[in-house]
């Protein structure tokens, strides 16, 4: 891949893994639609990706560094004492049981999983899927807000809880959504936060749960597939170029996220991957 093409899938892969548009659809779908020359079925192709998502998880780990700090010491300390005290030790083990569904399903079904990147018409379809999943939350979620009352948004979001607040078994269905991004077309972030409304988290609680279970998830995923670049001829300081500029973005996305959730909803981001599906579907052959 050129420079300039490098840059780009980077650049989109940076404001479109944790907007709940799906990155890997993107990758797939739009590249395809613009005939950019892009091979998804390359064997390095996946391994690229991974690189550029270690780009994202970098950024996460930043914008929640105080966070995680404070999540691997509880951690250990709930390890070491043997049970759980406070809420940071509760959140870690939260963020344990969420991240083990996807964890399971992609080692068991990882060259299934990767041979559905070679399609960008099963991508797209895949997009529309999406859109369902995030509105369909939403629907959910204005159903339990008029049961449970409320006078405006901001009282109504009260209502909900925090992830401290889950159950281990809610914390586990949480994970079971974000599993679903193992499919191109499905956004990690979208469906993670759609469970995380499902299972009764406020929309900014929604949004940092998915944010903070991303992150060991990509991580790993990274670690794991961009060691297969190597020998492969791919120009590495190129890609990872392109890693840090996804990481840029990525952030500025994070950031800009987390505020516009504080009053906004799913909704236009389910009618944009509707929208990017059928337009997928008609075009491409």
């Amino acid at each position: 891949m050129s420079t300039g093409l490098v840059i780009f899938l980077a650049a989109l892969q940076g404001a479109t893994e944790l907007f709940p548009v799906s990155s890997l659809g993107h990758a797939v779908v739009v590249p395809a639609l613009f005939n950019l020359g892009v091979d998804p079925a390359a064997k390095s192709f996946v391994p690229f990706l991974a690189l550029l998502h270690l780009g994202t998880g970098g950024a996460l780990l930043i914008l929640y560094r105080e966070q995680w700090w404070r999540i691997i010491r509880g951690f250990v300390a709930a390890a070491v004492r043997g049970r759980i005290e406070t809420t940071d030790e509760r959140l870690a083990y939260h963020l344990v049981v969420g991240t083990i569904p996807a964890g399971v399903i992609g080692f068991l079904l990882e060259t299934p999983l990767k041979s559905l990147f070679a399609h960008p018409r099963t991508a797209a379809i895949f997009l529309i899927v999406n859109g369902v999943i995030l509105a369909a939350a939403e629907v959910l979620r204005r159903r339990d807000e008029r049961r449970r009352g409320g006078r405006d948004r901001a009282g109504r979001e009260q209502r909900f809880g925090t992830v401290e607040e889950l159950s281990y078994l809610r914390a586990g269905l949480v994970g079971v959504f974000q599993a679903g991004a193992l499919l191109p077309g499905i956004s990690r972030s979208g469906v993670t936060m759609a469970g995380g409304l499902v299972a009764g988290l406020r929309h900014t609680e929604a949004v940092r749960f998915a944010f903070l279970l991303a992150t060991p998830v990509i991580l790993a995923a990274g670690l794991l597939e961009v060691p297969q670049l190597g020998g492969s001829g791919a120009p590495l300081g190129l890609y990872t170029v392109g890693a840090v500029v996804a990481g840029v973005i990525a952030y500025a996305s994070a950031r800009l996220l987390v505020r516009y959730f504080e009053i906004g909803r799913l909704d236009p981001f389910a009618g944009y991957c509707a929208a990017l599906g059928v337009v997928g579907l008609i075009i491409l052959r």
